[in-house]
């Protein structure tokens, strides 16, 4: 059976839920208070993050170097792989800003307009990308590898922006938080 038979506009549905984990995560980072009795384990949680973003990126550049080589097969395990890595990151960033709140960067001088000009387009590419992602997957399933190109020329070096600079954001926080 098609994925289309699933959903009667499944691109109307796919920047819907976009536009609603967006908002969700807008609010959760920014509206509401983290919990602050939360357990040491959550402290890990940025560097399983950072790692979950690195493992991506590694993904997504072995995806397209092997479908430059015409190695499908290959190509669709890393590019779903990329996919798992992006969906576990999701659950544990949640999970981190849940407990934790908003992770606030108190370093000054050079560093402080360098690290916030990183991070203000890591998050606008990061709301650009998702339902990108979301939408080159499902051409992919629905095996209209045509539409799936197209839109995977721009997908992919927004998704490999994200994913790289994300483990970027943690290693300045890191060093100068």
């Amino acid at each position: 059976m098609e994925i289309k038979a699933y959903f009667k506009k499944p691109l109307v549905f796919i920047w819907m839920l976009s536009g609603v984990a967006c908002g969700f995560l807008i609010w959760l980072i920014y509206f509401q208070e983290g919990v602050s009795d939360y357990r040491g384990w959550i402290g890990s949680l940025p560097a399983i993050n950072a790692l979950l973003n690195a493992s991506c990126a590694f993904c997504l550049v072995g995806g397209w170097l092997n479908i430059r080589k015409g190695k499908v097969d290959i190509h669709r395990r890393f590019m779903l792989a990329a996919v798992l890595f992006s969906g576990l990151f999701l659950v544990s960033y949640i999970t981190y800003h849940y407990f934790h709140g908003d992770t606030p960067f108190l370093s000054q001088g050079l560093v402080r307009p360098i690290y916030f000009t990183i991070l203000v387009s890591h998050i606008c590419f990061s709301i650009i990308a998702l339902p990108m992602v979301f939408t080159t997957l499902y051409h992919a399933l629905d095996q209209s590898f045509e539409s799936h190109r197209k839109i995977a020329r721009y997908t992919f070096p927004i998704w490999l922006y994200v994913s790289t600079t994300g483990v970027l954001v943690f290693a300045l926080l890191k060093v100068f938080g």
